[in-house]
């Protein structure tokens, strides 16, 4: 778990204005179901997503996302893993491959959390902000994210990271305008479903 616990160039927990939020999110609760909820809650609602208001610069550092108030759904997930293992709670990053337009290309990433609760394990979140359609909620351990997996180009990834991905980091640190990055998403290729492939080279189907 060290790993899903360090601060770091762009999960800076250890900025002295993430560790006084962290530590305010903390104030009067017990255990860590409640403190991660509250930090899924603060960001959630609290921390604008940048495409939905129309405004601010584009963040990506933990700290400058707290600082602004306003992030992409990656800078947010940030945010929330830094308040987590601020508060000494495990927290990785965890994407999804979706419709832009909710239907067909073009694609691009969405980034949410993973949160490691003693009493149900890893349990995702995601704090990308909710709106009419969108309504992600802390419900432990039922996941309730702000989007479901439609079509056969998207993809919902196992993995959970504890750093963001590299052509993430590249999208928004290249981006001068939250319009400049809505244009340029990042994404990743993805094989087909009916393509993916086992190592003894048997087409399979997930």
């Amino acid at each position: 778990m060290k790993a899903f616990l360090l601060s770091s160039p762009w999960i800076d927990w250890e900025n002295p204005a993430v560790l006084a939020q962290a530590r305010r999110l903390a104030e009067g609760l017990r255990g860590d179901e409640a403190i991660a909820r509250r930090c899924f809650e603060f960001v959630r609602d609290e921390i604008a997503h940048s495409w939905d208001v129309r405004s601010g610069p584009v963040t990506c550092r933990a700290s400058a996302v707290l600082a602004e108030r306003t992030g992409y759904c990656y800078a947010k997930s940030h945010l929330l893993a830094a308040l987590l293992r601020a508060n000494g709670i495990p927290a990785g990053l965890c994407y999804q491959r979706l419709s832009l337009e909710g239907e067909g290309a073009p694609y691009c990433l969405h980034g949410l959390n993973a949160v490691h609760l003693k009493a149900h394990g890893w349990f995702r979140i995601d704090a990308r902000g909710n709106k009419p359609g969108v309504d992600a909620r802390f419900t432990p351990p039922v996941e309730q994210l702000a989007f479901p997996i439609i079509g056969a180009e998207e993809r919902d990834f196992d993995e959970i990271w504890p750093e963001p991905l590299p052509v993430i980091v590249e999208a928004l640190s290249r981006a001068d305008s939250i319009e400049t990055l809505y244009r340029d998403l990042p994404d990743i290729t993805v094989l087909p479903i009916d393509r993916i492939r086992c190592p003894d080279g048997a087409a399979t189907r997930n």
